[in-house]
């Protein structure tokens, strides 16, 4: 096994015990103060409530307690250690400085159900964040409510339906891409609507020839991520928006990959009539761990009536006030007003950029995928010639004659240091390897990742059996990730 490039993150020690069996009974962390009241029995107090099948928490000193968590923590790769390649995330560092302005006392302690007269600053934090988002995107509205990406297209499609309907035909289908994210088609299926599939052209690009065919009265709208999943931005856009809306359709754009266009271009402005945005992956608030995201929905003129409430509005006398009185808004769709603390982190990052920083940033992220795409030309298979922007994908097709997939090589870049990219997506490339540096990393630590993956295309050509048998530095080997999304070990279990 030849020696990695880069030290590996996780390193291996055999000796270090778990918690649980550490346990040994009369040890505690705490030391708790005589009662001052009469004592209460547990199973008498608990009754019905108590989990009798967790059987008992271990005992365990406040070391030992302390040092399981540091542990834990190093087991798990982080922005902090090195980059996330991952294709299509966008996994871009979140400055520091928007976790602090966060925590401020005023701003994180606010509750959503006390009055409009005291939550003057956090109604000023939304509406702020909405103006410059509808700026940013070149739209006329916006709603800040959905928790996701996914969440956000789903309410785009519903306002998409109850525009149809205002129209008095709901209409029944919606177009989807071939190189679209798997959450398009199920959002689309989740609205009741039915899937037609769009085919790419040679270019990664829309067929002009079968978006014309397809298109007619029945399609509510096209679902269409631009730049697309293969990195390449759709060139005749406008195009595409004139042939939906001759035909009454809308043109939906899934904004997962705006960290390539803030700033140089407003998808309003090529004809977008809604989109969502994912403010984990382009204004740098946190991304993935099971913790709260955001989907803003901004919509052209015509599809305003339809937000969701309530909105923001701007009171005669100069106060901000909510308002939810719209008859034809698709609903709530998000309790109380959306995830408030990523609001703060994404204006945050906003005004610490401005016009020229968010720019600068586009250019660079733009600019370090080419960079990588340029490193691992000739080493890699590159399916499609077209120029990419923010993101590069490649394929395993010339290691595959060693029997090497994309998978293989995912996981032999876990021993290099470095958290793997994303496999086998888009679909329409088989064995896809999809690259996204962000602008983020620094062409030091890009020069490594290009030496690890040149590197892992030698030892797959020379010593295959290594790359298959990888990671080899992690404390868990290879895992049959089938078994584990299907029967996922989600908590420990007492032995008996």
């Amino acid at each position: 096994m030849k020696h990695p490039t880069r030290k590996a993150t996780l390193q291996v020690n055999q000796n270090e015990g778990l918690i649980f069996e550490k346990s040994s009974a009369g040890k505690a962390a705490w030391k708790l103060p005589p009662l001052d009241v009469p004592e209460v029995d547990a199973a008498q107090l608990l009754g019905a409530y108590e989990r009798k099948e967790l059987g008992c928490m271990p005992e365990v000193s406040e070391i030992e307690i302390i040092r399981h968590f540091t542990r834990l923590s190093t087991w798990n790769y982080a922005i902090d250690l090195g980059m996330y390649p991952l294709g299509s995330c966008t996994m871009k560092y979140n400055p520091r400085v928007n976790e602090a302005v966060a925590r401020v006392e005023g701003i994180a302690n606010g509750h959503p159900y006390q009055p409009e007269k005291i939550s003057q600053g956090a109604l000023a934090i939304i509406k702020t964040l909405s103006e410059q988002l509808i700026e940013i995107t070149g739209m006329d509205a916006i709603t800040l409510q959905p928790a996701a990406g996914a969440h956000g297209e789903m309410t785009g499609l519903l306002m998409v339906r109850a525009y149809h309907e205002s129209k008095g035909n709901a209409r029944k289908k919606i177009l989807i891409p071939d190189s679209a994210h798997g959450t398009n088609p199920a959002t689309a299926a989740m609205v009741n609507y039915a899937v037609e599939n769009l085919k790419s052209d040679s270019r990664g690009m829309v067929d002009f020839a079968a978006l014309a065919a397809q298109m007619n009265e029945d399609v509510a709208a096209l679902m269409l991520t631009n730049p697309n999943t293969l990195g390449v931005f759709e060139q005749d856009i406008h195009k595409i928006a004139d042939i939906l809306h001759a035909k009454g359709g809308l043109l939906y754009m899934d904004g997962a990959n705006m960290n390539a266009l803030v700033g140089k271009v407003r998808p309003g402005d090529f004809g977008v009539d809604v989109m969502h945005l994912n403010l984990h992956k382009t204004f740098s608030t946190p991304h993935g761990g099971g913790g709260p995201g955001s989907g803003p929905v901004a919509v052209k003129k015509g599809l305003e009536p339809f937000l969701p409430t309530p909105v923001v509005i701007t009171k005669s006398d100069g106060t901000l006030a909510f308002e939810g009185n719209r008859p034809q808004s698709v609903g709530r769709v998000r309790a109380f007003y959306g995830n408030f603390g990523m609001f703060v982190r994404a204006l945050a990052y906003i005004q610490a950029n401005g016009p020229d920083g968010l720019r600068q940033t586009t250019e660079d992220a733009v600019l370090n995928a080419n960079y990588i795409r340029k490193g691992l030309e000739g080493i890699y298979d590159l399916p499609y010639s077209t120029p990419t922007m923010h993101e590069v994908v490649f394929s395993d097709r010339r290691q595959l004659k060693k029997g090497v997939r994309t998978m293989d090589i995912a996981k032999r870049l876990i021993d290099y240091g470095f958290h793997p990219y994303t496999t086998a997506f888009p679909l329409i490339v088989p064995g896809a390897l999809m690259i996204e540096p962000t602008e983020s990393e620094s062409k030091e630590e890009m020069d490594l990742f290009i030496e690890a993956m040149k590197s892992i295309a030698e030892e797959a050509e020379e010593d295959p059996q290594t790359v298959l048998d990888a990671p080899h530095t992690t404390r868990v080997s290879r895992l049959d990730e089938t078994a584990a999304a299907r029967k996922p070990v989600l908590r420990w279990k007492p032995a008996n």
